[in-house]
């Protein structure tokens, strides 16, 4: 992250022609003091929004300027009041979705195979999410549009651009078709209809990005997709950098920011995490996030090496919600006394997990919920932890984790060979680098064939399972056969009497241990351990505790020393950054309450008190000098054991930042 920590908001302004009076209220003076006694030092603003309007003086298409909009100048004078208080001012415009397009343009819209228009959000009428295809005549409008901006804002007033809805779509209207055609590609193959999607959508980027730089030169610039992954570097260079949008209450929920950021931090760019002040989702009005929640989301980015954004709607009067703007300022405020320790930092990590999103078929899309699963265990352990994919350096971790189905190629097993010819240790799981051939196989072992049991045991021994009961434990999710070959045995499998189908069942669910020994449930080489169940998917999606147990009785087994030990809770959440132009280490500690009060969200209301925590950290090759907290800068005292150091925090309340200060 750069020198200046990120405060932004994302100021939504989807507003209907059925609403009358549009900016009626607007009171620049009012508007950029609200903004910086909130400590906002970002906003984006809006030029045109979902419903198909502009909230500028348009030039080139006066007819589409809100037909209720009272203040015809509202974006400039929003991005003047910004201005005179130092803050940014990137504009928001739409791409994909435009309500007034589905009305009077309908031949711009996205065609599935039955012709019928595509609504990429799956809700009733009326919306405005029926998805534009961008080979139509559409995208000679969006370029005018966008010139139509700089030209009536004025060049001077704009920071940068903010593009948003950018979708994969299976789109199949005529222009589509030619385009594949063109390309050889097959138009009726549905997987063929969504790699040209990508291919389609990466041209659109790099053409816009082209036309933007030759508008307005060196001004920043984000195409907003709701989600960064693997896909993003085929035009990564033409970001300026990244904005996760992830409102946890809003449906990515608690797990998708973490999961992202921890993979788009090793991108090279600047990044933003997006949350939202909304209780739940994108355009909530008159709600309020809990302030516990907004912090801990806040922190979490903090921690991970990201900027803030937080979400929200101006109201169609134009004026902004005092009472919001106290909720995001009492977060923000605490961010501001933070970032002096969170800039230009490089996350301290000893493990990395290789994301099966690269290997995704083209109607694969989400985060694999085995990697969710092999992230909540590591989090709840307190390691600290990348996501990577097959093109990064994978020398920088002393271990690496293949979550239960990354696809088996010859390139990534040969650098996977050489990883452990160099000391790296691997930990995989079910599918993972298995080449069901038995010509390639990375490990010592035999595919021998899917598991015809839904549901084994394992058996926990001295060395896997060391802390759980000596009998058998459910394995919720089906695994695979395989033969040892030059490899150790570690973990035993244990069959059901039946599997339950046919007329073979036995009580609610799966029949009980039949005592008869099954396949290896788990094998170790010289440099590895492979399990033959998906216990990353199983923790994902049973909580199954001994999933994590003999995983971390395999780290022990692979890993000489944590980077960061303590005694608290699960709940606790560490991060290890360092700061290197200050000779210091930040480590953070964050304990939230994450719970499902309701039916239908997960927030948080609570932040957890901890007292006489013990923390131990190894730091190698760094001599420490001194300790203290943030937020008193009282010192700790410590000691230091070759690369081990020793310190107890007296209380903790939420988020806690211990500060290491090494000799030069």
């Amino acid at each position: 992250m750069k020198k200046e920590i990120q405060r932004q908001i994302h100021l939504d302004f989807h507003t209907s022609e059925f609403i009358e009076d549009i900016g009626i209220d607007f009171n620049p003076t009012e508007f950029g003091e609200t903004l910086k006694n909130a400590h906002v030092n970002s906003v984006t603003l809006f030029a045109r929004c979902h419903h198909g309007w502009l909230y500028y003086p348009s030039k080139k298409h006066p007819h589409l300027i809100h037909p209720n909009l009272k203040n015809k100048n509202l974006l400039i004078e929003q991005i003047e009041a910004c201005h005179k208080q130092g803050i940014k001012a990137p504009i928001y415009t739409t791409v994909q979705w435009d309500g007034r397009v589905m009305r009077e343009n309908p031949e711009w819209l996205s065609l599935d195979e039955n012709g019928e228009f595509i609504d990429t959000q799956n809700i009733p009428k009326p919306h405005f999410y029926n998805t534009i295809c961008l080979n139509t005549e559409y995208r000679q409008f969006f370029k005018e549009h966008l010139e139509d901006i700089v030209d009536s804002v004025g060049k001077d007033r704009i920071d940068g651009f903010f593009l948003d809805i950018l979708f994969k779509v299976d789109c199949n209207c005529k222009q589509c078709q030619e385009k594949m055609k063109a390309l050889n590609m097959d138009i009726y193959d549905k997987e063929e209809r969504l790699i040209y999607s990508s291919i389609m959508l990466d041209e659109f980027r790099r053409e816009i990005a082209a036309y933007i730089e030759n508008l307005v030169p060196g001004k920043s610039l984000f195409f907003n997709s709701s989600h960064v992954g693997p896909n993003f570097k085929k035009a990564l260079d033409v970001y300026s950098h990244l904005e996760l949008e992830s409102l946890p209450s809003g449906g990515w929920g608690y797990d998708h920011f973490p999961a992202t950021v921890r993979y788009a931090r090793n991108l090279g760019k600047d990044i933003f995490g997006m949350t939202g002040k909304f209780h739940t989702y994108w355009g909530d009005f008159h709600s309020y996030k809990n302030l516990e929640a907004l912090e801990f989301e806040c922190f979490n980015m903090l921690t991970l090496g990201a900027g803030c954004s937080i979400g929200d709607q101006l109201h169609n009067k134009g004026q902004l919600s005092l009472s919001s703007y106290d909720l995001i300022g009492k977060v923000y405020e605490q961010i501001e006394r933070k970032e002096e320790f969170c800039t230009e930092i490089t996350p301290m990590s000893e493990i990395a997990l290789l994301t099966p999103e690269e290997f995704y078929s083209p109607n694969e899309s989400g985060i694999d919920p085995g990697l969710i699963g092999a992230m909540r265990m590591l989090q709840e352990m307190s390691y600290q932890f990348e996501i990577i994919d097959s093109s990064m350096d994978f020398s920088k971790y002393k271990v690496l984790i293949l979550p239960d189905k990354i696809k088996f190629n010859i390139t990534l097993k040969n650098k996977l060979e050489n990883y452990m010819k160099n000391g790296g240790k691997i930990i995989s799981s079910y599918m993972s680098l298995i080449d069901t051939s038995n010509e390639n196989n990375l490990f010592s072992l035999k595919y021998l064939g899917e598991s015809e049991f839904d549901r084994d045991f394992i058996l926990p021994n001295e060395r896997i399972g060391r802390s759980l009961p000596k009998e058998e434990h459910v394995m919720y999710l089906k695994g695979i056969k395989i033969e040892e070959i030059n490899s150790e045995v570690i973990l035993e499998t244990i069959e059901p009497y039946f599997n339950r189908e046919g007329i073979f069942f036995c009580s609610h669910q799966h029949a009980p241990s039949s005592g008869k020994k099954g396949f290896p449930g788990a094998l170790k080489g010289d440099n590895y351990i492979y399990f033959s169940h998906p216990i990353f998917r199983i923790y994902r999606k049973n909580g199954a505790k001994w999933c994590k147990e003999i995983l971390k009785d395999s780290l022990d087994m692979l890993l000489d020393k944590k980077l960061v030990d303590h005694n608290g809770p699960t709940t606790l959440i560490t991060s290890l950054n360092e700061q290197k132009n200050e000779n210091r280490i930040v480590l953070h500690l964050l304990n939230y309450l994450i719970e499902k009060p309701s039916q239908d969200i997960y927030t948080i209301q609570n932040k957890l008190k901890l007292y006489d925590l013990e923390v131990k950290v190894n730091i190698p090759n760094k001599k420490i000098v001194s300790i203290f907290e943030e937020e008193t800068r009282d010192e700790i005292p410590f000691e230091q054991n070759g690369q081990t150091i020793k310190f107890k925090i007296n209380s903790m309340n939420g988020h806690h930042m211990t500060i290491f200060n090494y000799e030069n």
